[in-house]
């Protein structure tokens, strides 16, 4: 596979290409140009690329979609400047017809007419690939795995059956697609994705004829680490998450990898973050031989059984969406939207019970990180909108740490030091066990964990509690001992802080009898319960 690792390209086009020739001569093997407020002519294209020999390196161009045909015209000509055989000219311009709907709610009917001039332009670039079916953005959108293959597949199938409607023979339709997946944490569902992507793809361009079962059936996959599981705390664990994604991806058998620097969601990322995230590849081909086998799950019967179940769901999506008209008619009608929306809500549920776990943000934060100096604000997704007014739904890309993240952002921006009291007594095991358990619960939110060892009775505990200026006071011991100790804590705190049961005891009727309302536990919802008593603390 390439390392593929993406550069912005502002104002200063010399900055660019300088950066470009310091990363080929660290391991990177395929460029990706993001033009962004850039003039599009052969000049620029020459100051980019000055001194990279264009047959020896991938090129990947993502610019405006209004800009995309004029880009390529540009590149070809820049190819006949030079002298370079456009035969051996490989990268891609990441035209993509659908992102106005997906991305930004804005409807697009005319996107056959808008992507044949992209098609022309491309027409002496053989080995360029302009059609991007840019499932990542699912991915980013917290779309199921099932969903984005699913999705994917009839995406793929709408620009082949429009296009070849166009006059275009399939075999040219094809050469020019090429697959851009998220990569997410699940380690061997998103390996076996792309093997079922892959599987599935040669189905749908078989479906046109026998003459299509050979080098034309097969798929390009380029893959980029997936933002949706990313966070702001504790952020070096998102080299952890990158890597096992990485690792998914080339034993999957994708072209090409981008891994999304650890940072990538609060800053730009810098000189270290990059070296790292592009490292994490370079160790994999040459530390680790990835590179040198071919398909290596294959005959391991649990991944060829995911592999199976995969293509077996995704398939059906993708038939329901043939049924519904084809990808196009779904995303102006706005169904696929809501479908992943509904997903990255029902994500977004889990995490906020802990059924999906952040570790370090929802689970194990770290209890003396700040990070409300490194983010200006929290951001939400990380996709700009605009070019037409929204008309029907876009997708939701918020992260799904994010509302983890505002909630202890606000506990930091509100200048508050909250304090968490461990109140431990009774049964030593219980009480530590509950201590800890409601330690990591509090921390969530950014409130300064006080634990303590033990204490001989209830008053001793509530004084030393109000001494060291808690505001939340939580009683940890035995489910047994909870009837006797929590009543006695309640009635002798008498208001001064918020008074919190650790554990779901089988009295919990009886203490709420006596006016106890706090109880925390493994079925809480940590996220609703923090909110409660921020907004009990005056925290917005």
């Amino acid at each position: 596979w390439l390392v593929r690792q993406d550069i912005v390209v502002g104002d200063n086009v010399a900055e660019a290409n300088e950066k470009a020739l310091d990363l080929l001569n660290k391991g990177v093997d395929s460029l990706g140009f993001y033009l962004k407020k850039v003039h599009i002519n052969v000049d620029t294209l020459a100051a980019l690329l000055k001194d990279i020999e264009l047959t020896a390196v991938e090129l990947n161009f993502n610019c405006c979609i209004t800009r995309a045909a004029d880009l390529l015209s540009a590149f070809s000509a820049y190819v006949k400047k030079v002298g370079a055989d456009p035969n051996k000219c490989h990268g891609s311009v990441s035209y993509d017809p659908f992102k106005k709907q997906l991305v930004r709610g804005v409807s697009n009917p005319d996107w056959v007419k808008m992507t044949l001039p992209v098609m022309d332009a491309a027409r002496e670039l053989p080995a360029f690939r302009v059609l991007n079916v840019n499932a990542v953005n699912l991915s980013d959108a917290g779309a199921f795995i099932t969903q984005e293959l699913g999705y994917a597949l009839a995406w793929g199938a709408e620009l082949l059956d429009k296009l070849t409607d166009a006059g275009y023979k399939p075999e040219e339709i094809a050469s020019r697609i090429k697959f851009n997946f998220g990569i997410g944490s699940n380690y061997f569902m998103e390996l076996a994705k792309f093997r079922a992507a892959r599987w599935l793809w040669a189905e749908i361009i078989g479906a046109y004829g026998d003459q299509y079962k050979g080098d034309a059936a097969k798929i390009h996959m380029h893959a980029v680490t997936s933002t949706w599981n990313k966070t702001i705390y504790d952020a070096h664990v998102n080299l952890l998450r990158t890597q096992t994604e990485a690792m998914s991806a080339t034993l999957g058998g994708v072209d090409s990898l981008t891994v999304q620097p650890f940072d990538v969601t609060y800053q730009e990322s810098d000189n270290f973050s990059e070296r790292i995230a592009r490292n994490q590849q370079l160790l994999l081909k040459e530390e680790s031989h990835f590179d040198k086998v071919i398909d290596p799950a294959a005959g391991s019967y649990y991944i060829e059984h995911l592999t199976n179940a995969l293509a077996e769901q995704a398939w059906k999506l993708f038939l329901a969406v043939e049924e519904e008209g084809g990808f196009a008619a779904a995303v102006e009608a706005g169904s696929v939207q809501k479908a992943v929306n509904a997903s990255n809500a029902k994500r977004h549920a889990a995490v906020a019970a802990r059924k999906e776990i952040f570790l370090g943000t929802n689970q194990f934060p770290n209890f003396t990180e700040t990070a409300a100096q490194k983010v200006a604000e929290v951001e939400v997704g990380g996709h700009s909108c605009g070019c037409g007014a929204p008309s029907i739904e876009a997708l939701n890309f918020d992260r799904g740490a994010s509302e983890f993240e505002a909630l202890r952002l606000a506990t930091e921006r509100s200048g508050k030091e909250v304090k968490v009291f461990m109140l431990t007594i009774g049964n030593l095991a219980m009480r530590l066990a509950r201590s800890q358990f409601s330690s990591n619960f509090f921390a969530c939110a950014g409130y300064k964990v006080l634990d303590n060892l033990g204490f001989a009775t209830v008053q001793e505990g509530v004084d030393a509690g109000l001494a060291a200026g808690a505001s939340i006071i939580v009683l940890c011991s035995s489910d047994d001992e909870y009837a006797e100790f929590a009543p006695e804590a309640y009635k002798y705190l008498a208001g001064r802080a918020e008074f919190v049961v650790a554990g779901a005891p089988a009295c919990a009727d009886d203490l709420k009898a006596v006016g106890i309302e706090n109880f925390i536990n493994v079925k809480s919802n940590v996220l609703e319960t923090l909110r409660q008593f921020n907004q009990k603390l005056g925290i917005n």
